[in-house]
């Protein structure tokens, strides 16, 4: 970089002119400092220096991932099988698949993918649209997806929501995670998956108990983390943007196959011997 004059470095930066000092003598300084640079160009911005010198990211992510894409390779948990992306009908006006889609994911919460998928099929043959659903009585809806975790309470919800999307979507779903979550009984995780899967539009990562353990397993937060959103958060702050859509489905298969809740087959692990968590398991 060329040599600043002194009449055009007082025109610029008149508060403050650059001073050093050398063998006793006061000088000016002819370059401006580090944080003026990027006006005359030719250097990054300090704060880009910086931002990407402070980004944290957890060592041998990258490996980690690359094992757990190998062992997910074949495709043959239950999430593969009966996960929300198995259980609408692809075949159904698309207003109506996303409504599949939304309940689908509304039952799968505190509950096991295959009872979720069976409790869909009951449904669709009974008639998975909004009208249908909103002329069906509590108790038979209790029926149909029986037994869910807490089916009571999701009964409730599903009419709720239903009838909000009758009254204010036209019978379809919300398109944003802002109106989502402000359905009875959708949470953050469910409206990232909506959003992903109906909509085809990555908005977040879709973190469930599976995502949250493993996360944490593999010290894939900076700090460890309490709850499911709390991982959410800390996962987009550094995983890149394109595998949000990804590492839902890897995980949650990978925690049903091998990193499970009580004792994980860390022997059968392609990461047992770089992950934080194998020894203690």
């Amino acid at each position: 970089m060329g040599l600043l004059s002194p009449q055009y470095w007082q025109q610029v930066n008149p508060q403050n002119p650059p001073y050093v000092f050398c063998a006793g003598s006061l000088y000016k300084s002819l370059t401006p400092p580090i944080s003026h640079i990027s006006r005359w160009g030719g250097i990054a911005e300090k704060e880009e220096i910086d931002s990407k010198r402070l980004k944290w990211e957890p060592g041998n992510w990258r490996q980690q991932l690359e094992n757990i894409r190998e062992m997910r390779r074949n495709k043959d948990a239950p999430v593969d099988q009966m996960g929300a992306e198995k259980c609408f009908d692809s075949s159904a006006p698309p207003e109506v698949m996303r409504y599949q889609v939304l309940l689908s994911l509304m039952l799968s919460s505190q509950t096991k993918d295959q009872v979720t998928s069976a409790a869909m099929l009951r449904l669709r043959e009974h008639g998975l649209t909004v009208d249908n659903v909103l002329q069906t009585d509590d108790v038979t809806l209790g029926q149909l997806i029986y037994p869910v975790g807490f089916w009571k309470n999701k009964v409730k919800y599903i009419k709720q929501t239903t009838a909000i999307l009758k009254q204010q979507y036209g019978s379809d779903i919300p398109s944003t995670v802002k109106e989502l979550v402000n359905l009875p009984g959708v949470g953050p995780k469910m409206a990232h998956l909506v959003m992903d899967i109906a909509w085809k539009n990555v908005t977040g990562i879709g973190v469930d108990t599976h995502v949250h353990r493993i996360s944490n397993r593999l010290k894939w937060v900076k700090k460890e983390t309490k709850t499911p959103e709390e991982t959410r958060v800390a996962l987009e702050d550094w995983l890149p943007r394109d595998l949000w859509s990804e590492i839902n489905w890897l995980l949650v298969g990978f925690g049903q196959q091998i990193c499970q809740p009580v004792n994980p087959c860390c022997r059968e692990c392609l990461n047992r011997h770089i992950c934080p968590a194998a020894k203690r398991c």
